[in-house]
């Protein structure tokens, strides 16, 4: 059985978004709302600092050049650690209602956002956002029907794309061209069964391409091969896994965040989230790339 930790009490009502720094040696991860921040925490140490946001955030990725490039509800914006202050790059031009979310780099360096259509649950047939692909100051929608978009992450060779949007309860997978940027062949990797009461969330890949899916509601976290069968199940000692990420000196410590959102409270658990977790997989991970260009 896998020994899994709370590591750091964040106490996140949706903690999300954990990515490694090297550099720093320190985890980043957001709390997307209630209230909206920016973390980083250093495990040797135990040093935690976080940043408020202005609005909900959705997710970050590193730059080549330092700083962090933040997804908020309403566009994109280039944030200095130092000082904590953001400043704008590419506005959404979606409506109000469609939030920027989800985000990641390619093994290019290339951006890539998805966002949540925030009349779903209201209306169950709500997708009216997308994946975006970043091209200079523009959001290119490249993946349609997104409703709550998820499970974004990309294989180690970069050739392969990975996303979800979670209501569907399938991730799909599409060619991905490492020189251009487009995406072909779209196909169904995993779908969860009818009677899963889990959902889709946040998740990531080892070096040997496995991917890592969050399952939120049901505490767990499951590996599934390239080809799409299920590896392996790691049981959690929370209900609401949100997204993992590699970390550690050598890639191998598997961190991942959680929620205090109220899915299915009954399960064995819930009051356990909303801290940081990890736990020692057995595979490492692959260095995340920063954002290529700013």
């Amino acid at each position: 059985m896998t020994d899994v930790t709370c590591v750091f009490d964040a106490d996140n009502y949706l903690g999300e978004t954990p990515i490694w720094s090297a550099a720093e040696q320190a985890l980043w991860w957001v709390n997307c709302e209630k209230p909206a921040a920016l973390h980083r925490w250093a495990p040797a140490t135990g040093a935690h600092e976080s940043w408020p946001m202005p609005s909900r955030i959705g997710g970050f990725v590193p730059k080549a050049g330092g700083g962090l490039l933040v997804v908020l509800a309403d566009g994109l914006y280039d944030f200095d650690v130092g000082n904590g202050g953001l400043t704008l790059r590419v506005k959404s031009c979606l409506p109000a209602e469609i939030k920027l979310h989800e985000c990641h780099c390619d093994r290019r360096g290339r951006f890539w956002v998805g966002g949540y259509d925030h009349h779903f649950p209201a209306d169950r047939s709500a997708a009216g956002a997308s994946f975006y692909r970043l091209d200079g100051a523009n959001l290119t929608p490249v993946i349609d029907r997104i409703a709550v978009a998820n499970g974004l992450a990309f294989s180690p060779d970069g050739r392969t794309m990975y996303a979800a949007s979670s209501p569907n309860r399938k991730v799909e997978a599409f060619d991905l061209d490492p020189e251009s940027g487009a995406v072909a062949n779209r196909r169904n990797f995993i779908e969860l069964a009818a009677d899963d009461k889990g959902h889709i969330d946040g998740a990531t890949v080892d070096a040997a391409g496995g991917y890592w899916l969050a399952v939120v509601g049901v505490g767990e976290l499951r590996r599934y091969r390239p080809d799409g069968a299920l590896d392996r199940v790691v049981s959690l000692p929370f209900s609401n896994p949100t997204k993992p990420a590699f970390g550690g000196p050598d890639l191998g410590t598997l961190y991942v965040t959680s929620t205090k959102m109220m899915i299915n409270p009954e399960m064995p658990g819930f009051d356990a989230n909303g801290g940081l977790f990890a736990l020692t997989p057995g595979e490492k991970g692959v260095a995340e790339i920063p954002l290529a260009a700013g």
